[in-house]
């Protein structure tokens, strides 16, 4: 049996894998964690075999997260969950000791199968995650994309804080540094920018 930590913001996806990875293989969840801090504290209370978290968080990121870990556990086993990751970011949770990226999208019993191989001691990067990595310069983050893919939808900011379960303020600080990033003037020019440039 693995014993896993499962952190990750997005309510939704988070509850369907606790759900899931204990039916696809012998994982046990000890604790969920909806931030960066949480995930540090559970991490540190609960002592999983594998801590699974999303790269993109509110307030500490995963990276964040992982680097506070590494202090009182340098040994913790970590799975990132990533739906974009950009070749510095890579190169960055490598440095930090991290053994394993899987895309978001992945199926559940792929994820179990590499929280396994994690757990023996390998080492897992999804090729797909790697692909993107190498070729990628998209220069918004995993949460710039999901607001303004919300935004390209024609959800408004209360709707996509809602969906997203982020605050509105959280919600305006993403579109505000995506319309920077893109250097455009409005939201909706954001979003048309980066999907011109397939980055939703």
């Amino acid at each position: 049996m693995t014993t896993v930590v499962l952190a990750d913001d997005e309510a939704l996806l988070r509850k369907a894998l606790a759900s899931l990875l204990p039916l696809e293989g012998d994982v046990t969840v000890l604790a969920e964690a909806h931030d960066g801090a949480s995930a540090v504290l559970a991490t540190l209370e609960h002592r999983p075999d594998v801590l699974v978290i999303d790269l993109e968080m509110p307030g500490v990121d995963g990276l964040g997260a992982v680097a506070e870990i590494r202090r009182e556990r340098p040994e913790q086993v970590v799975l990132m969950l990533t739906r974009h990751a950009r070749p510095g970011v890579l190169r960055k949770a490598l440095k930090l000791g991290v053994q394993g990226f899987v895309s978001k999208s992945a199926d559940p019993g792929h994820i179990v199968s590499v929280i396994a191989a994690l757990h023996e001691g390998q080492r897992w990067i999804d090729p797909d995650v790697s692909a993107l990595a190498v070729v990628d310069d998209c220069p918004l983050t995993d949460r710039e994309i999901d607001v303004l893919r919300a935004t390209g939808e024609g959800y408004s900011v209360a709707d996509i804080a809602r969906q997203l379960h982020l605050a509105q303020g959280t919600v305006r600080n993403y579109l505000s540094n995506a319309m920077q990033k893109t250097q455009t003037r409005t939201r909706h020019e954001a979003a048309r920018y980066a999907r011109t440039h397939d980055w939703l």
